[in-house]
């Protein structure tokens, strides 16, 4: 039924899709009926999906990755697809238009998104207004940035104030550090800046009574010389965990025609292509941390086999974004029975083995 959804969907301009999915969920929201039936659907429970990761609980590790629910227009409705979280944003202390449209483009034979919004929101305090309002059954996370015209002396006090904003009202918050404006994939210049970006939402975390974990979000482009840094600045300040990763620059490989992919021109491509560059970021992570430092899998996850091998990996939870889309709403509860499965038989085996 998706298949034939998606196909009708996929004729439009996808920004104006997603719009008007957006708004057609908010109605929803109104109805009492909804939530049950959409928890009837789609939600899968079982208790070892369950796990507490950098102190959060979480009822799966399949979470909603940001990018979606920009606004915060929709997550409370979008748990009732059995999210065990959902990442909001990117936010950041103003409103952004974006870039002109069109701005995203799909890529249906690689399962794959380009997109070139220029992180568009309608800032923090418009987030914080609707998450005030609006409770919701799994952990949310905030994605916060800079505003793309924010000179270079300006970017930490930035991050400061979408941190300040949305602090008492989110149950983590992911650093994103990398737009999807340009090639030029970063704030941070060195690992100065960087460290001085953490280490002052450090210390303003320590004035708050509540803790929030704080992510940092890598891109998929990054060497891993880069990597190392990230992971001794990581180690040393505390930081929480790591999500690997946001989108890449890079064009190999893709089924796409050339002609197609010249006409659509630069942008963060998102979806299938990802995943063997994000699997090896996500084991080299693991390794060089010894599995000290959580990690978000990020990007490229397509079916439940591949959110298993994410698992397999190191990563303690995972985001899909592109899946959902290409997939379906289904997808999730796919991913959790398929999981529940993989631990039953591995519960059986061992069972085996002990008589």
């Amino acid at each position: 039924m998706y298949r034939l959804i998606r196909w009708i969907l996929f004729l439009f301009y996808p920004e104006r899709i997603h719009y008007i999915l957006i708004k057609v969920l908010r109605g929803l929201k109104r109805f009492y009926i909804t939530t049950p039936i959409l928890r009837l659907i789609y939600n899968y429970k079982n208790p070892s999906l369950e796990r507490e990761v950098f102190g959060v609980k979480f009822r799966n590790p399949v979470g909603l990755a940001s990018g979606f629910d920009k606004n915060c227009d929709c997550y409370h409705l979008l748990s009732d697809f059995g999210f065990g979280f959902i990442e909001v944003g990117t936010l950041t202390p103003q409103p952004q238009e974006g870039m002109n449209k069109p701005r995203v483009f799909l890529l249906p034979k690689d399962e794959a998104i380009i997109n070139k919004n220029g992180s568009a929101n309608l800032g923090v305090r418009h987030a914080v207004y609707i998450l005030k309002r609006n409770k919701c059954s799994s952990p949310i996370g905030a994605n916060i940035s800079y505003c793309e015209k924010t000179p270079q002396n300006r970017i930490i006090k930035e991050f400061e104030l979408a941190f300040e904003y949305l602090y008492d009202f989110v149950d983590y918050f992911a650093i994103n550090v990398s737009t999807p404006n340009s090639k030029d994939c970063g704030v941070v210049k060195s690992t100065e800046q960087l460290s001085e970006i953490l280490d002052s939402l450090l210390t303003i975390r320590n004035m708050y009574d509540e803790y929030r974990p704080i992510l940092l979000k890598v891109t998929p482009d990054i060497s891993n010389s880069e990597l190392d840094e990230i992971i001794d600045i990581a180690l040393v300040s505390g930081l929480d965990g790591i999500i690997t990763s946001s989108a890449t620059f890079r064009r190999e490989n893709l089924k796409t025609t050339q002609k197609n992919l010249s006409r659509i021109g630069d942008g963060a491509l998102s979806g299938k292509p990802l995943f063997n560059r994000n699997l090896e970021i996500v084991k080299y992570v693991h390794a060089k941390t010894r599995g000290q430092l959580p990690i978000i899998a990020c990007g490229g996850i397509m079916t439940p086999q591949e959110a298993k091998q994410m698992l397999d990996a190191g990563c303690s939870l995972i985001q899909i974004f592109s899946g959902f889309v290409y997939k379906g709403p289904s997808i999730v509860k796919k991913i959790n029975k398929y999981l529940v499965k993989c631990h039953k038989e591995q519960s059986a085996n061992q069972n085996c083995k002990a008589k």
